[in-house]
């Protein structure tokens, strides 16, 4: 393991791309061992990265192990953490642009949705867990326990060494999520990053060593899921894992962390998120929600709203509108403020988007638009904006998480046929409820099974609210006014004011009292 220190990417002389290295114990860590960031755009290349291995993995954690035993970060006042964390937010503001352009190339999001989820989104976060740095109750009086002279104090301390692992859709956002409780309530971190979107978790490292962090106690390792990733799963100095990802991986996280050494674990895992619009919606708003829900990032998001619930009264002017709004829908190069819609992370993500679509016509769906690569294009990653009809749930187009834009319809004729069908999922990460009445939004919201029940509205993962899901969904929350709970252990300490036991009346036979002691 080679290491430089001046910044996380320098010019490459052999191929005059920006270079990236990992972060470990405040080191720009190089390796031999180069891959290549490919546009999903235009598949051209934009960078290329060091890439980690198990030993980057374990030089991470023991300098998080390290910084976290001597207290370096964790017995700072709060107050002190969330003045770094501060300061980094304040960095990362100043590059917003650069870092949505930087999102955007290396994920092909379109350019206001990088700005907005990773560069606005993640600044706002890291002050709101600053916020709660400042505001966090780590040590509370203990009740008095009536009838016996005892009180004591609650405390909840940090955990230790917490492993972040994030995915490709929203890299900078979903490790904040991650890093920013983690880093407030005192403990160290090691977060592995997707291997096709490491650069906003490195721009973050940068600042971070800037606003005073030491070094150590944040730690950025690259390199793929089934050996770094797993690793870190099973490694006995992580004590906490945060995970986002599909359903399938997080299962095995979650056994990794419980067979290893018992570690904590948060997971936010896949959904396919019931849409359900009530008879009295607004049409116009409910078909440009159902868009956004279904499209957002090319349907590249865990929370998704990829199961639209219909009357059957309404379905067929609704889906008329529907499949006329997608023509205004704008795909094209993503760096283009005008474009709405850009391209799948890769190859392989195309071709499963495209295999499902094919799987829906055999289970007797109907392509009302859509469902393949868009004409002429001869570049990228890229699949038309898909509404599949004549859907029933027992279809697996209808069960299982494309992670693609593609738009499940489904028929109902009573409110709760809507909510069985809604609730008839292996997932309960989200839904959507759109009705001109609060209250009959409100009364289905309470009947569904999901973390997030957003009405008249989609995607709103705001920072004061808890985000996580049900079911195969997940374990545990992120965000939200109890979020460092998630990264410390609570203690209780018990002080006893009355020490003499013998003039304790627990209804026990003490013995005879021993002699005094000289």
């Amino acid at each position: 393991m080679t290491t430089t220190i001046e910044s996380p990417s320098f010019a490459s002389s052999e191929t005059s791309l920006p270079r990236y290295r990992m972060f470990i114990d405040g080191q720009w860590v190089d390796t031999a061992d180069q891959y290549v960031l490919v546009s999903p755009a235009t598949e051209e290349p934009i960078a290329t990265a060091a890439r980690g291995g198990i030993e980057h993995a374990d030089a991470a954690v023991a300098a998080a192990r390290r910084t976290f035993e001597q207290g370096v970060w964790r017995d700072l006042p709060p107050a002190r953490r969330a003045a770094v964390l501060e300061a980094a937010a304040d960095a990362l503001e100043a590059r917003s642009q650069e870092l949505a352009t930087t999102a955007t190339r290396e994920g092909g999001a379109p350019l206001y949705l990088s700005l907005g989820l990773n560069a606005i989104t993640p600044i706002s976060n890291l002050r709101y867990f600053a916020e709660q740095a400042r505001a966090y109750r780590f040590e509370a009086p203990g009740p008095l326990v009536g009838g016996i002279a005892h009180s004591g104090v609650v405390r909840r301390e940090a955990i230790g060494v917490c492993a972040a692992i994030v995915p490709w859709n929203f890299p900078l956002a979903l490790a904040v999520w991650k890093i920013g409780p983690a880093l407030a309530a005192g403990n160290s971190v090691v977060l592995k990053t997707d291997e096709k979107t490491p650069i906003g978790a490195l721009e973050l490292a940068r600042e971070f060593q800037a606003a005073g962090l030491p070094d150590g106690v944040f730690n950025v390792v690259t390199g793929d899921g089934e050996t770094v990733g797993a690793h870190l799963a099973t490694h006995p100095d992580v004590r906490k894992i945060g995970f986002t990802g599909s359903s399938e991986v997080g299962k095995k996280v979650a056994a990794a962390a419980a067979t290893s050494n018992l570690k904590r674990v948060t997971l936010e895992l896949g959904g396919k998120s019931p849409n359900i619009v009530l008879d009295d919606a607004d049409m116009r708003t409910a078909v440009d929600g159902a868009i956004w829900a279904f499209l957002m990032h090319a349907g590249q998001a865990c929370e998704s709203g990829t199961r639209l619930l219909l009357p059957r009264a309404i379905h067929d002017r609704f889906v008329a509108r529907l499949v006329e709004r997608l023509g205004d829908v704008r795909i094209g190069d993503p760096l283009d403020p005008a474009t709405t819609l850009g391209p799948l992370i890769s190859a392989e993500q195309r071709d499963r988007v495209l295999r499902y679509v094919e799987l829906a016509r055999q289970e007797g769906a109907t392509v009302a638009c859509g469902g393949r690569v868009p004409p002429g294009v001869d570049a990228g990653y890229w699949v038309e904006p898909t509404v599949l009809t004549d859907v029933t749930n027992d279809m697996r187009v209808a069960r299982e998480e494309i992670f693609g834009p593609v738009l499940c319809v489904l028929r109902y004729d009573t409110v709760d046929e809507a909510i069985a069908i809604a609730n008839d999922s292996d997932f309960g990460l989200s839904a959507g409820v759109w009705s001109a009445s609060v209250d009959a939004a409100l009364d289905v919201a309470r009947r569904l099974e999901a973390g997030s029940v957003w009405i008249n509205d989609f995607h709103m993962a705001n920072e004061n609210y808890a985000f996580g899901g049900f079911k195969q969904s997940g374990m545990g929350r992120e965000l939200g006014a109890n979020a460092l709970d998630a990264y410390t252990e609570p203690k209780s300490v018990q002080v006893s004011l009355e020490p003499d036991l013998r003039k304790r009346a627990y209804g026990l036979a003490l013995p005879t009292p021993a002699p005094d002691w000289d």
